[in-house]
């Protein structure tokens, strides 16, 4: 997974929100032409959160299909464990090679029910579990050094970004284990992570601009801090302030920027709803910017 940046596809609908399998396929692929280090489909980019279990299903198997065994396939799961064990099941037989297990749903949960919930999931599951901590879920040391006992957990995403508790998180865990910063928009922060011990990162970038994913990665892992500076300063830090303008452009700004690019990845489905006219003209400019410093165009 060090070779490349995580990718996240985005989830391809028909414009009535009903699933599109050849988009599906057609996006995969130019997210696998691209070079990422892991794919991961499925996973909260590509909307886990509205898929039912047949659609899961195509999508996951999609991934491993267009993946041919080249990268690792990580596939979503979440919701409580029981759910999320049929999931995992669904993953499984599509012969997904791992799991990103997403925050639960709702409620605020002790430590010792964090680490119950992995437990119970990985005890129905013979894949690799990594764990995904943000919002209502945060792992404290004990728990990290629990939930690193269990044979198949096997590392942790991050999305709290707090880097005091993430380097403590780190040194309770076993050589072994695995870290990936799962920030939003985590360029943004990859170099301050980096300094904690955690080199990798998942791009939401990767899903509509690789271009501009893959020269950040390639600055970042060469020591070329003009570059570094230049694609922060011009483009992730107007792309994330954009992003914060509207609840949910997290995933629904990266598939407006795919169809600009004319991925056939259709609209979000709700909750979510797509951006506003004003906005999706920011973002054509922003993109069309972006990829100029790249030498890359719309």
């Amino acid at each position: 997974m060090a070779r490349g940046v995580l990718s996240f596809p985005l989830t391809a609908f028909h414009d009535d929100g009903s699933l599109d399998p050849d988009g599906q396929r057609a996006h995969v692929a130019a997210r696998l032409a691209a070079g990422p280090g892991a794919l991961f489909p499925a996973c909260g980019t590509g909307e886990f959160f509205s898929l039912d279990e047949e659609e899961y299903r195509q999508v996951v198997t999609i991934a491993v299909e267009e993946a041919a065994g080249r990268l690792p396939v990580v596939a979503g799961t979440g919701y409580g464990w029981a759910q999320a064990a049929r999931f995992a099941r669904i993953a499984e037989e599509a012969g997904a090679d791992a799991l990103l297990v997403l925050p639960h749903y709702l409620v605020d949960a002790p430590q010792e029910g964090l680490a119950a919930q992995l437990e119970q999931l990985a005890a129905r599951t013979r894949l690799p579990i990594v764990a995904y901590q943000r919002g209502q879920v945060a792992y404290d040391a004990t728990s990290l050094r629990r939930i690193a006992r269990i044979p198949n957990v096997i590392g942790l995403k991050d999305g709290h970004s707090d880097l005091d508790r993430l380097q403590r998180l780190t040194f309770a865990a076993p050589e072994d284990f695995l870290f990936f910063n799962g920030a939003a928009t985590a360029e943004i922060q990859a170099r301050a992570y980096a300094t904690v011990g955690v080199p990798a990162y998942s791009s939401a970038v990767h899903a509509f601009a690789p271009e501009i994913a893959g020269a950040f990665f390639g600055a970042l892992r060469s020591g070329d801090h003009g570059t570094t500076e230049k694609l922060l300063r011009d483009f992730y830090v107007p792309f994330v302030e954009l992003r914060d303008r509207a609840a949910g452009y997290a995933v629904s700004l990266v598939k407006a920027a795919a169809r600009l690019r004319g991925e056939r990845v259709g609209p979000v489905r709700a909750p979510l709803a797509d951006p506003s006219p004003a906005d999706l003209a920011d973002l054509s400019a922003l993109l069309t910017a972006g990829l100029d410093l790249v030498g890359a165009s719309l």
